[in-house]
């Protein structure tokens, strides 16, 4: 399968040193399997990077067979459940990848009305779900990492 990942250079060498903190699925590396996901979310913050390049991966499906994935076939509880703790930092989990939907660009909004009690959860996860197909494949271990073979990338 080719995955992509959308930033602000290329990354011939993914890592989780540079990863945002209090995001989706936790510090990782994100990819998706979407091409044009990847060039919407380099795209849109173009200005603040310089650029928008999105990085091409081969990854070894049959290694992810030996690693611990955590897959979220749809928008449920259980991912409203570990996409809040991820988000509030206090996942302590060991998923050596998660894959799964994203939660759109209201997810901080979102998630402080479910919170605060002014949302229930179903309100909450019907809110989060994006329009568009969408899924990312976040690699948070050295050893999912080691599942990606750089093909090359593209400004965008």
């Amino acid at each position: 399968m080719i995955v992509y990942h959308g930033g602000g250079q290329a990354v011939e060498r993914p890592d989780i040193l540079h990863s945002r903190k209090a995001v989706d699925f936790g510090v990782g590396f994100y990819t998706t399997p979407i091409f044009a996901q990847a060039v919407n979310w380099c795209t849109k913050r173009r200005q603040r990077w310089g650029s928008a390049v999105v990085s091409r991966y081969v990854l070894d499906e049959a290694a992810l067979m030996n690693l611990k994935v955590l897959r979220f076939d749809e928008y449920s509880d259980s991912w409203l459940d570990f996409i809040v703790s991820c988000r509030e930092e206090r996942d302590r989990t060991d998923w050596d990848v998660v894959i799964g939907g994203v939660a759109n660009d209201k997810v901080f909004d979102t998630l402080e009305a479910f919170f605060d009690g002014f949302a229930t959860r179903e309100q909450t996860i019907a809110k989060l779900r994006y329009e568009k197909p969408n899924l990312q494949v976040c690699f948070r271990t050295a050893a999912a990492l080691a599942t990606l073979k750089y093909i090359g990338s593209e400004n965008v």
